[in-house]
């Protein structure tokens, strides 16, 4: 081994590995003197698990899966505050929707709620705005495109003039649903009891001013069937549907809004779609890497399948 090298004088704790590497192969050819050959157990091959078994653990699986599944859908299927939420579903291939929506909440959401943790220029990219355009139309004041999309108000103001800061929107599609939010936007109503003179049915008692009163105009109450906890019409004994005096329904207003119902509906639409955008720009991408995955998986079993067949050919 020597006892010098190249750094100078060898470590201690070097020779001492040394010495037992040593003494380690020179005991091996002991230690494997004293193996011997023991006799090839039977092979029996087995057929499996009893059929009751295996229908058992199937039918395990199954509840596992499906019953949590059911659980959250019974459970969002009425959690809209004092209606049930309307359908909702985002497509976040509609890149013409997504635009849109981009720009009613720079518009109408940014004076007060931020999505600060948004660049404007993702944004620009994913929804395929070019960057001349996002500057003239989509961002205001001095920031620049490279930015996060933040707003101006201090969170100690709003507090003051809303009673709570207003939450940042990035995640809020994912903290909520886009069935929820859909909802919510779309139930404003004109009560003068509160300070924006607007409450909702969805969130009662909100601290937040109908932002779209401009397309929309402001609703009214009127009367309209109460809901069960399924969301259909509630009924006496005799089967007669009782009513909700005070806002069983809403009905138009004296102020009217620039869009009709169904051009509002679209806007809204438009817009929880760029929120949910938002909550994960990437989800377009995971999808499609999901279904690479499945196939790859796929392959791979049928390889898998014949390797394992190779393996236990032999054995009877």
């Amino acid at each position: 081994m020597g006892i010098e090298y190249i750094g100078g004088e060898v470590p201690v704790l070097l020779l001492i590995v040394c010495f037992l590497l040593a003494v380690l192969f020179a005991v091996m050819p002991l230690l494997a003197a004293r193996d011997k050959d023991l006799v090839e157990p039977t092979r029996t091959q087995a057929k499996g698990l009893p059929t009751l078994v295996v229908l058992a653990g199937l039918a395990l699986f199954i509840i596992l899966a499906v019953v949590p599944i059911k659980a959250v859908a019974a459970e969002g299927a009425f959690n809209c505050g004092a209606v049930p939420c309307d359908h909702m579903e985002p497509d976040l291939n509609d890149k013409e929707s997504l635009q849109r929506g981009a720009k009613y909440f720079v518009n109408y959401c940014m004076g007060c709620h931020s999505a600060k943790y948004s660049r404007y220029e993702r944004v620009a990219d994913d929804l395929d705005i070019p960057h001349n355009l996002m500057e003239e139309n989509l961002i205001f004041g001095s920031e620049r495109i490279g930015q996060l999309m933040d707003i101006a108000m201090k969170p100690q103001q709003s507090k003051v003039w809303f009673g709570v800061a207003p939450p940042d929107l990035t995640l809020v599609a994912r903290a909520r649903s886009p069935e929820w939010l859909y909802t919510y936007l779309r139930n404003f109503y004109k009560d003068e009891t509160r300070p924006w003179g607007v409450n909702n049915r969805v969130f009662p008692n909100v601290g937040m001013p109908h932002v779209l009163i401009g397309p929309q105009g402001l609703l009214e109450c009127s009367a309209g069937p109460k809901l069960n906890h399924h969301g259909g019409a509630l009924r006496n004994d005799v089967g007669q549907v009782e009513v909700d005096e005070h806002c069983g329904a809403l009905k138009e207003g004296k102020i009217k809004g620039s869009m009709s119902a169904a051009e509002f509906d679209q806007a809204v639409y438009d817009l929880v779609n760029f929120l949910e955008y938002v909550a994960e720009p990437v989800a377009v991408k995971r999808q499609a890497i999901g279904y690479y995955v499945l196939g790859f998986l796929l392959i791979l079993f049928v390889f898998v399948y014949f390797l394992n067949r190779e393996f236990w050919r032999e054995i009877h």
